[in-house]
């Protein structure tokens, strides 16, 4: 199928319920099915742990790949961020910027960054900027909870994802597949 270049989308997904990652996955697989290459830089996610993404995104090379650039959890919730997850936001939204730039990719999800702007790892401005100049084609994914009012104003799309049951409020363990 031919290539065709269209507008590209600032596609946000977030709120405090499950599956902003899995509808951003959801996304890439449509469009690796367009023969449409995809990047997904990871914020948060460690490389240090498994996910059946990563395995999946390895079975769609070269149209999908998926680099977890993060140090798992983070430190949060009123207390002075540590200095290494600022720096390895850095480093990630560096990267990240640097391939939304190349023209390499049809679409670039930006896993998790909305935390990373959330907890002040990141700079916003800097962010929209970089939104706001990136190649016309190009679809950029932002998920991650609390994305930020800005990232909302400019964004083509917003689907925010609201808790209304969860497995782990029964005691129920996160299960292969579905958590990770």
């Amino acid at each position: 199928m031919p290539r065709r270049k269209n507008k590209g989308l600032i596609i946000v997904y977030t709120g405090s319920g499950k599956g902003k990652t899995t509808a951003a996955m959801g996304l890439a697989l449509r469009a690796v099915g367009h023969d449409l290459k995809v990047l997904m830089p990871q914020f948060i996610k460690s490389a240090d742990r498994y996910y059946g993404e990563l395995e999946a995104a390895v079975r769609l090379s070269p149209y999908f790949e998926i680099i977890p650039m993060g140090k798992g959890f983070v430190k949060f919730g009123g207390r002075e961020p540590a200095p290494e997850d600022i720096q390895t936001a850095l480093e990630t939204w560096n990267f990240s910027k640097e391939k939304i730039k190349s023209d390499e990719f049809d679409m670039i999800i930006l896993d998790e960054i909305n935390y990373a702007i959330d907890y002040g790892f990141l700079s916003v401005d800097d962010v929209v900027g970089t939104l706001k100049t990136r190649p016309d084609g190009l679809h950029v994914v932002l998920t991650g909870r609390n994305a930020h009012p800005d990232i909302v104003e400019i964004a083509d799309l917003v689907t925010e994802m609201r808790e209304i049951k969860h497995p782990f409020k029964d005691g129920i363990e996160a299960q292969r597949g579905i958590e990770f």
